[in-house]
């Protein structure tokens, strides 16, 4: 089985964000990681290698750093990657970005394509179904379980009230997220190998795309910074009197009563 899994470079979670001069996100000093969704979708496509044999490719787009990303997948056992890169796209919104990845994909062997349900940048959960409908494949959102036998897929989700089951014949896409699986960590022996696997540089015109043609639809005009956490407050007094103050402060002030 050739699955392919599409994998994007975050920032890490944890990471303390800060905006440059021009009002945008200053990545120096900022750890890079796999979207944490996307390491779900690597291990269940490694899962699924272990049991039926086959291939695991990643692609992804980004610049030049999105190679440790990459480099991290394949040191968890992907056999190997496309990176798109490419100085002269523009802005990428999603619909460029699934776009160029359809095109990507285009140029491999693939029965079954995953993804993190969405990126813990954007969170915008749209690259991987548009995707699918530029690929014309039938897709799958928000898995928890996923079985994959005699050409199908079976996908389990949550609902509200229990869980959904979904079935699609392949080539398909599916999303997946926390939960599905426990991602593994790359071992000292994989870490060595990834070094020798296959990672291809490709740019735009190569998959038959025009860069000036790829004009986002949606731009990002401006970021902010939540407003810093106020200190608390104490309210002195007898608990009825301070239960009384409690209830103005968040009547007046806090504005949620």
């Amino acid at each position: 089985m050739n699955i392919v899994v599409l994998v994007k470079q975050t920032f890490d979670t944890e990471a303390k964000i800060a905006l440059n001069a021009e009002g945008k996100i200053d990545p120096n000093g900022i750890n890079l990681v796999i979207n944490p969704l996307d390491e779900y979708a690597i291990e269940e496509a490694l899962r699924l290698k272990e049991k039926l044999g086959g291939d695991v490719t990643v692609v992804t787009l980004g610049g030049d750093r999105a190679q440790e990303a990459i480099r991290t997948a394949l040191a968890m056992g992907v056999d190997k990657a496309i990176l798109v890169n490419d100085p002269a796209l523009g802005e990428v919104d999603e619909g460029a970005a699934a776009e160029i990845l359809a095109a990507a994909v285009k140029t491999l062997p693939c029965d079954l394509l995953l993804a993190g349900v969405m990126d813990t940048d954007k969170g915008s959960a749209q690259v991987a179904v548009r995707l699918a409908e530029q690929l014309g494949l039938p897709s799958i959102s928000s898995i928890t379980k996923l079985d994959v036998a005699d050409g199908k897929a079976v996908g389990v989700r949550v609902i509200d009230g229990g869980t959904e089951t979904l079935e699609v014949s392949l080539p398909s896409v599916v999303t997946a997220v926390q939960g599905i699986n426990e991602p593994r960590y790359p071992s000292v022996a994989g870490i060595m190998k990834a070094k020798k696997k296959p990672l291809s540089n490709v740019k735009v015109a190569d998959l038959g795309l025009n860069a000036s043609d790829l004009v986002a639809q949606m731009k990002t005009m401006k970021f902010t910074l939540p407003i810093p956490r106020q200190g608390g407050k104490k309210l002195p007094g007898e608990a009825a009197e301070a239960a009384h103050e409690l209830a103005r402060l968040l009547r007046e002030e806090a504005k949620i009563l």
